[in-house]
């Protein structure tokens, strides 16, 4: 009976956990060029748009605006939300499964105050660069419906 109760045991990497998440494409239009914002997180080799998590009492538009000003060192304006990006990963023996909410979002100004620590760099890039910058899959797909959406707005 021992023995059953051993191969039994429940881990923490049995469970999955939820997160929700927010951000946005920032775009900006630069001597006639539209100009599309990504990030490198620090210590990191990746290129990603921004976004954090909701934090408590804070709508996806509110997360959206503030991971904006905090991972970019922009002002931000939500023109209209894009999509979903849904995926798995590991974090700390945590199997997660996170839902990001993204939002198309015009960039107003620079921001004051100091850009997060959490980010190494920023850049400006035309689509198809920002399109090969970005590492993961379901942000370039996110990236793209942005454009969609700027185009026919247009």
């Amino acid at each position: 009976m021992a023995e059953a109760n051993k191969n039994s045991r429940i881990r923490k990497s049995d469970f999955l956990k939820r997160q929700f998440s927010a951000g946005g494409v920032v775009f900006r239009q630069e001597d006639g060029e539209l100009l599309w914002l990504v990030i490198k997180p620090a210590g990191r080799d990746n290129w990603r748009l921004p976004k954090g998590l909701i934090d408590r009492g804070e709508t996806s538009v509110q997360t959206a605006q503030r991971e904006g000003r905090e991972e970019t060192g922009v002002e931000v304006e939500v023109v209209g939300k894009i999509g979903q990006d849904k995926y798995f990963f590991n974090l700390g023996g945590e199997r997660i499964y996170k839902t990001v909410t993204y939002y198309l979002m015009r960039y107003l100004q620079d921001a004051k105050g100091p850009m997060s620590w959490e980010v190494e760099e920023i850049a400006w890039l035309p689509f198809e660069e920002a399109l090969e910058r970005l590492t993961f899959k379901g942000e370039k797909e996110i990236l793209q419906k942005a454009r969609e959406i700027l185009e026919v707005r247009a």
